[in-house]
């Protein structure tokens, strides 16, 4: 028996039958160390009935699991993060007892999943170190900035991760894996461009809640979130890119959320604190701020769209609308991209290819620049250096009267700048836009 006070006690119980709980044995335990908690999975051959505490002197989390047994050892898991040991034993005759020993004290969560993709059930704790802050991934600056210049934040989120892969390709490639890939690459380019910097939500395989992933976002005061997926359909044949931005609905849902929430919060919306106002006014700056971030999504998304026109097939040839909840984020200018199919065996190739994976990069970057430099954020590098930041994504069905056109400049002038010669270009192809005609 363990003799030391409890900090924490939770207590669980799930499908009954005839008064009694379902046997479920332990089959696996796997760990991830995310930015700001440790997750263990136990994987488990069918819904369980179990108890979760606490114990210090030294830091101990114990999981009783009622009528259960380990069909094979848990002593060959990778440890991550808070866990030193992983011990098993009895307890009451038909109890299995997990003891994990923790280097620190924790404040564990824990939830039950259902079978899903190639998972079944699944009892999921994650161990939360409240003294520390989470961690996010900054890069370093590789160009200096004048003083009162700031960098232009992009938020990059690669999707899924740790015991979320995602979807799967034909050839095994996990989503997670690719996006991760993504996610990096886009992050170099953006490091390497003057006035900009990255900021990865993950830099290695953990997961984040969908709702951490903007909140991350917006407190590192992002400019820009840009959430990175690789799309899957049940026909192989199905390709190409599309970019979705947040849908009215997926708006409204946040709205409500944070209006309710606003007491116990002190969410900042477009640099204004909505605690502290009342209802009226409170709903009227969220929806002010709501409406602008949504216009900035689309003409980026727009932007982005078009130069991943250059460099592979569209799966839709406009932006989409949809309430994911990574975009939800009322003052963050925020787009999900859908790189390709992991589902086309092509198209999964390809996306195993780093050369194609700097290919995307460089297009995300692209379509990114030309909406910081046609919209620049008031005091950064892009409204100090108009002259030397303007570009234009060239999308298919463009033309250079159209282009010159939108930029309200001449046909000449745009192919002397860019030293053309004759009258076409190519999609993808990144034009520099003169400043004066």
């Amino acid at each position: 028996m363990f003799a030391v006070s409890i900090r924490h006690v939770a207590f669980f119980a799930l499908t009954l039958i005839a008064g009694r709980a379902l046997a479920g044995d332990v089959q696996a335990i796997r760990f991830w160390d995310a930015d700001d908690h440790t997750r263990i999975v136990f994987d488990v051959s069918a819904p369980v009935h179990y108890k979760l505490f606490t114990l210090n002197n030294p830091d101990r989390l114990v999981l009783d699991i009622a009528r259960s047994r380990v069909s094979k050892s848990l002593d060959g898991a990778a440890l991550e993060g808070a866990v030193k040991r992983v011990r098993t034993g009895r307890q009451g005759g038909d109890t299995l007892r997990v003891v994990l020993d923790l280097d620190r004290a924790v404040q564990p969560k824990s939830f039950l999943l259902k079978p899903a993709d190639q998972f079944g059930h699944r009892l999921v704790i994650d161990l939360f170190d409240s003294a520390s802050a989470p961690r996010v991934v900054k890069r370093e600056e590789s160009l200096p900035v004048a003083q009162g210049e700031r960098d232009v934040i992009v938020s990059i989120d690669a999707g899924h991760g740790g015991d979320d892969p995602g979807a799967s390709g034909a050839n095994g490639s996990r989503e997670k894996d690719i996006t991760l890939a993504v996610a990096q690459a886009l992050a170099a380019r953006i490091d390497a461009e003057p006035g900009m910097t990255a900021v990865l939500t993950r830099d290695r395989d953990f997961f984040i809640p969908l709702k951490r992933r903007y909140e991350i976002a917006r407190e590192q005061k992002a400019d820009l979130f840009v959430s990175i997926h690789a799309d899957a359909f049940v026909k192989s044949q199905a390709r190409g890119s599309s970019v979705f931005v947040l849908s009215n609905r997926g708006a409204s849902s946040e709205a409500a959320r944070m209006l309710a929430d606003r007491e116990n919060t002190s969410d900042l919306v477009g640099g204004v604190s909505i605690d502290d106002k009342d209802a009226t006014l409170a709903a009227v700056l969220l929806d002010l701020s709501q409406g602008a971030t949504m216009q900035a999504s689309e003409m980026v998304a727009n932007n982005v769209l078009r130069g991943l026109s250059g460099i592979g097939n569209l799966h839709k040839s406009e932006v989409q609308r949809a309430n994911f909840v990574v975009l939800r984020s009322p003052d963050v200018p925020s787009m999900l991209v859908e790189t390709a199919f992991i589902s086309n065996p092509i198209e999964e190739k390809r996306l195993n290819d780093p050369a194609h994976r700097d290919k995307l990069a460089d297009a995300l970057v692209a379509g990114i620049r030309d909406y910081f430099a046609t919209t620049p954020p008031p005091g950064t590098w892009f409204a100090a250096n108009p002259q030397r930041a303007k570009h234009h994504v060239v999308a298919r069905g463009e033309s250079l009267s159209l282009i010159a056109q939108r930029h309200r400049i001449s046909v000449a002038s745009l192919k002397r700048e860019n030293a053309l010669a004759t009258d076409s270009v190519n999609a993808g192809a990144v034009l520099k836009i003169p400043t004066s005609i």
